[in-house]
């Protein structure tokens, strides 16, 4: 879990690297070129475009239309991730007595930990990588959603109930709701590991704020996408841990 804690870290600062170094200063046109652009960039911008045309010019309206079409699209895997990561939360008391089991620290006791464990990943088919591949399946879509949303000129003309899409919130209200909604999401996804775990009591401090910085400094129609893109993941994590659970609690039950 330590390890799952750091690598989401750090692909979430991979994220915001790659988004402030790849050519964010120039809008994205038919013109240009390269596999990342065309192939990526320039067509979401274009759905973008296409859903404000809809919606008489309304360009918030679009970013989250295609916010929520982004986040059904990517839904199978991270229905995938949230089963992973239960399967090896259940897993952790009985990685836990391996641990204390084989806590000699020479090489043959800490092969004979990496054997077992391994044996106790296959009987209950969890596989520990699991859970990262939707994570990197997903960052190209993420970060290209982001370019097409601070590289479409179109955007940064129009406005959205209070706040300018092109300019940063000047009330912060959007800013706080994504910074409370990313908390209230890292809170139900990280429920059942985060008591005896303070890296993830670290993360889901440290990750609202980040997002919250970013909010306050960043156009407004990325914080509107935040936001969307939060709540969606909010439901989701409901709607899927809900039955989850409850099938846990069932089959306790009938044992």
């Amino acid at each position: 879990m330590r390890k799952k804690v750091l690598f989401l870290s750090m692909m979430t600062g991979l994220l915001f690297v790659l988004s402030g170094c790849t050519e964010v200063n120039q809008d994205i046109t038919s013109e240009s070129t390269g596999i990342w652009n065309e192939f990526f960039v320039y067509p979401l911008s274009q759905l973008i475009k296409y859903f404000a045309e809809l919606f008489g010019e309304s360009y918030g309206l679009s970013i989250i239309v295609v916010t929520l079409i982004i986040r059904l699209i990517l839904l199978p895997l991270n229905v995938k991730q949230l089963k992973s990561s239960k399967a090896m939360q259940d897993l952790q008391p009985k990685l836990q007595e391996l641990r204390e089991k084989y806590s000699s620290k020479d090489q043959q006791t800490q092969q004979k930990l990496q054997q077992e464990t391994m044996q106790l990943f296959q009987k209950h088919g969890v596989n520990p990588l699991a859970g990262c591949f939707p994570i990197l399946l997903q960052m190209p879509i993420l970060i290209a959603f982001y370019h097409a949303i601070v590289r479409t000129e179109e955007i940064r003309q129009h406005s959205f109930l209070w706040f300018e899409l092109g300019q940063s919130d000047p009330y912060f209200i959007l800013p706080i709701i994504a910074a409370s909604t990313t908390f209230l999401q890292q809170k139900l996804m990280m429920a059942d590991a985060m008591n005896d775990n303070p890296q993830m009591k670290m993360m889901l401090y440290i990750m609202p704020i980040m997002i919250g910085v970013f909010a306050m400094t960043f156009p407004a129609a990325l914080a509107l996408y935040w936001v969307v893109g939060n709540l969606f993941m909010i439901a989701q994590t409901i709607f899927i841990r809900k039955p989850m659970m409850a099938n846990q609690n069932t089959g306790g039950a009938s044992k």
